[in-house]
């Protein structure tokens, strides 16, 4: 392991670290993670921020879209990546159809996800109609990590997973959920050039994914960076790793092994 590969000295990231990273030109960097071993790998790696996103409707429970997540699912993921993250802010999606129906709601759910996690912040997808929301939940004292452009819990609205390309539309939401407090901007699946346009809009940071080079910082899905996902990956996706192919073949030479009464060896049995 390379000194760049060890584990990340330094404090824990912060919500006012957000701002101030985006004042100093620093880009940040997020990873989903569902569990307490990838958490802890990817706070051992660097990076600023962990996202426990009901994509694990997807990536974990292998379903083709996030709305059938509950919010007792979330807080679950959540305990154990809150305990495999030392350094980096986590972060939690609000699951579909628990903050829609009202404020109210949505204050609810956010508090039992911080009372019962340790996490520090939520998100939620929404603009403009979310503009109330975002502020009865900051109101209550939590941070909110808003998400426009695609919004996946609204997959049958947007008539699938696809690039959005309404631009008045876009900034209406940005500059929306930056006067309802929300502390960073998710912007999913738009023009890079709309995604600097944005950018530039706000003084929160901008967390882009499929939204070019030019937000204040990335996130990906890490199931998908490490080649973990069965079928297609995005388009905006970058593999690291495959560490898919490694754990078929880790299993096929357990099976070859085990069939053949090579292991276990003396080496692996008890005296």
């Amino acid at each position: 392991m390379t000194d760049s590969q060890k584990k990340h000295p330094g404090k824990a990231v912060t919500v006012p670290d957000f701002s101030a990273a985006k004042a100093q030109g620093r880009k940040l960097v997020m990873v989903t993670a569902y569990d307490y071993p990838m958490a802890r790998l990817a706070d051992e790696a660097g990076v600023d921020a962990l996202l426990v996103g009901d994509s694990l409707g997807m990536v974990v429970q292998g379903r083709k879209n996030p709305l059938a997540v509950t919010l007792g699912q979330m807080i679950y993921h959540a305990e154990m990546v809150s305990r495999g993250a030392s350094r980096a802010l986590v972060v939690v999606d609000l699951p579909f159809m628990s903050y829609q129906e009202s404020s109210r709601q949505g204050v609810r759910s956010a508090g039992k996800i911080l009372k019962r996690t340790g996490a520090k912040a939520v998100k939620l997808e929404g603009g403009v109609r979310m503009e109330a929301t975002i502020r009865a939940i900051t109101d209550a004292g939590i941070p909110v990590m808003a998400h426009i452009g695609l919004t996946p819990q609204a997959v049958h609205q947007l008539g699938g997973f696809k690039v959005q390309r309404d631009r008045e539309q876009i900034l209406q939401d940005a500059r929306a959920v930056e006067a309802a407090g929300a502390f960073a901007l998710v912007v999913e699946c738009v023009p890079a050039a709309l995604a600097q346009e944005v950018t530039a809009a706000v003084k929160i940071p901008t967390i882009g994914i499929g939204a070019g080079p030019n937000c204040d910082g990335q996130i990906l899905v890490a199931h998908d960076l490490l080649e973990l996902t069965q079928g297609k990956y995005p388009s905006f996706s970058k593999s690291y790793a495959s560490v898919g192919s490694a754990i078929v073949n880790a299993f096929s030479s357990y099976a070859q092994e085990v069939r053949s009464g090579k292991f276990p060896s003396a080496e692996h049995s008890l005296k």
